[in-house]
């Protein structure tokens, strides 16, 4: 998802879909540790880089109201 639909979004549907992904990523680490990896790393790479987008997006919005009051 790209950064400008994820910032459309509300912050409990942020909190969602970090969530989600999240439990994604989690599930696909833990098939390749029980050897079950015919996951591509790809779509590792992909989950990951996603959670970071949401992660920054929550922060700033964090950020903003911190500063704003």
């Amino acid at each position: 998802m790209k950064a400008k639909q994820l910032r459309e979004q509300s912050d409990p549907e942020l909190l969602q879909v970090e969530e989600d992904l999240a439990k994604q990523l989690s599930g696909l680490r833990i098939k390749k540790g029980i050897g079950e990896g015919s996951e591509q790393p790809l779509h590792v790479r992909t989950l990951r880089r996603e959670l970071a987008r949401v992660k920054t997006i929550i922060r700033e919005r964090e950020r903003e109201k911190a500063t704003h009051g």
